[in-house]
């Protein structure tokens, strides 16, 4: 693994937009989907996960049979996970306000949930209930009274730790569809499925593009790119914790980026072995390995000022800050999508169980937006009632500013009532 210094390093990192090819079979599977239905979605999933679908919606039956399967510690898990994730999501959540002004004129902003959510739930090799929960939960506390949940089926069916997770939550609707077929069904519906309002959820390169291109028909949360981690250490930060760290992100692709800023050089070396050493126990060392030699550096610094430009240039999705007094430098991060203090605070807390969502800005994006929240699940109205003495004292100048624009039906719009109601 790369070690340089902040003088040599350069950040570079772009949002994956997907290939040609992959542009043109996404357009073309939304197309099919556009046009056929619950056909295409079926003979999609046989051509790509090869399984063939009877019914696509998963029944209340499955579900409960799903309580069998899991062990019942795990179920508790999970239960515990949720009321963490609850707790901090509701203290996200916003009320209607309205404000009264001497003329009588009421202004206001109304809270309005969305009416039905879509959520994409990776599958393949593994099972994600943590991605269930992260979804769900915002939506379900923002007030959406219909949460949909599409995943991907396997040769034996969808695990249970996902269906116990989306019961759980209260998913109203679970369909055994996944890739961009599903986010097609989901933005324009089928016979079978009713379309949603916005989709979320992570999913492969196929997914991020097809979310990408119904983007304007229904909202999406954000684009996601591989994961990555920053861990800022000084020379008191043990080096075996930053190195698991960094693991943590490193094996989920060999794009994910891990990066380490410290202070000392001789800590940097030290990571670099307990990176080594640690890869030779982990189960997908060789992704682990590859991501750590094309994407992850050690970054040396020479003092604070330079730690804290360089996280704010990487903008990172998980930024941990290993350092004495590390609630200090809080207030100079600028840039980062979720902020763990303090050498007890690794990823993964954040990832399971802590409460904040895990569903974060990647790739500098962090730089301009933020974590999924309950906020992505409501919309926002103006609420405007003018009375007729404010209409008396401003009147003109709104046909003033309108006639300014040469828009003068806008003018005769306001003006009409001024000389009608003799103001």
């Amino acid at each position: 693994m790369q070690i340089l210094d902040a003088k040599d390093f350069k950040y570079e990192r772009d949002v994956e937009t997907g290939t040609e090819q992959q542009l043109t079979a996404v357009m073309s599977i939304i197309n099919e989907v556009k046009t056929k239905g619950d056909a295409a979605v079926k003979s999609l999933t046989k051509q790509f996960d090869k399984v063939e679908l009877n019914e696509l919606r998963v029944s209340e039956a499955e579900i409960e049979a799903a309580y069998t399967k899991l062990a019942p510690e795990l179920i508790e898990i999970i239960r515990d996970a949720k009321e963490n994730i609850t707790k901090y999501h509701e203290k996200q959540k916003q009320n209607s306000w309205f404000s009264t002004q001497e003329n009588g004129t009421i202004l206001g902003q109304k809270v309005t949930p969305l009416d039905r959510v879509g959520v994409y739930v990776p599958g393949g090799t593994a099972a994600y209930p943590s991605s269930v929960l992260m979804n769900v939960l915002p939506a379900q506390i923002a007030g959406v009274k219909e949460i949909v949940m599409c995943t991907p089926p396997g040769q034996d069916g969808i695990p249970a730790a996902i269906l116990v997770a989306a019961k759980e939550c209260g998913v109203t609707e679970i369909y055994r569809i996944g890739g961009a077929q599903a986010v097609a069904a989901m933005a324009y519906g089928t016979e079978s499925i009713a379309r949603v309002d916005k989709i979320t959820g992570p999913g492969n390169i196929y997914v991020a593009i097809a979310k990408k291109m119904v983007f304007g028909v229904v909202d999406i949360d954000m684009i996601a790119g591989p994961s990555e981690i920053l861990v800022a250490c000084d020379e008191k930060a043990t080096p075996a914790y930053a190195a698991a760290d960094m693991l943590s992100q490193a094996e989920h692709d060999v794009l994910a980026a891990a990066y380490c800023v410290t202070t000392s050089r001789q800590q940097a070396e030290e990571i670099r072995q307990e990176l080594a050493k640690q890869l030779l126990e982990l189960d997908r060392n060789e992704i682990a390995k590859q991501s750590l030699e094309q994407q992850g550096k050690i970054i040396i610094v020479a003092n604070r000022e330079e730690l804290l430009a360089v996280i704010n240039d990487i903008a990172p999705e998980h930024l941990e800050m290993m350092v004495e007094e590390p609630f200090s430098y809080l207030g100079e991060i600028r840039h980062a999508g979720a902020i763990f203090l303090g050498p007890y605070s690794s990823e993964p807390v954040g990832d399971y169980f802590a409460g904040p969502n895990h569903v974060l800005p990647t790739s500098g994006t962090a730089r301009f937006s933020s974590p999924l929240s309950v906020d992505d699940f409501i919309k926002k109205s103006s609420v405007i009632y003018y009375s007729k003495e404010a209409l008396k004292a401003n009147g003109r100048k709104i046909v003033s500013f309108a006639n300014e624009e040469g828009l003068d039906a806008h003018g005769k719009a306001v003006a009409i009532r001024l000389e009608m109601e003799g103001l």
